[in-house]
């Protein structure tokens, strides 16, 4: 399985219109060639260069095992998928928005294939709550990693 991204490539700077410090939207995203038991999949995105830990950007679940890609955009307006509150509070994407002067910081979008439709978690669920969820229903794992710095 692989993810990919054309507005970005592994290891390559984060354009500014995904960043706090332009238009703070998602990144367009697709993957192929998930196992043949995937039942749905889970997109992670998080910052392990954060001064207090892991930051956890965004959260993506129940994302039927049909869906190959993600627009442009897709966090305001998830159709086909469930979104947890990330580390700023809120529901959906949190773009790259590191410390000035902190370094360069790695973001990491995880796409998990999961053997299961539904991940069984609470209404409100943190990205934390989806990872730890996810992991036990893991089949499959892609990452696609960009850079970012103020």
């Amino acid at each position: 399985m692989e993810i990919r991204s054309i507005a970005f490539s592994n290891g390559s700077p984060m354009p500014l219109q995904y960043t706090c410090d332009g238009k703070d939207i998602s990144p367009p995203l697709n993957w192929t060639n998930p196992p043949a038991a995937t039942r749905s999949f889970v997109l992670l995105c998080d910052d392990p260069d954060a001064p207090g830990g892991t930051w956890h950007h965004w959260a993506v679940y129940d994302l039927p095992d049909r869906e190959r890609s993600l627009a442009e955009g897709a966090s305001r307006h998830p159709k086909s998928f469930k979104q947890a509150i990330n580390d700023f509070q809120k529901r959906g994407y949190g773009g790259p928005c590191p410390p000035h002067e902190h370094g360069l910081h790695h973001y990491h979008f995880r796409l998990l294939a999961l053997s299961v439709e539904q991940l069984p978690v609470h209404k409100n669920p943190t990205c934390d709550d989806v990872e730890r969820e996810a992991r036990k229903h893991t089949i499959a794992e892609a990452n696609l990693v960009a850079v970012y710095e103020r």
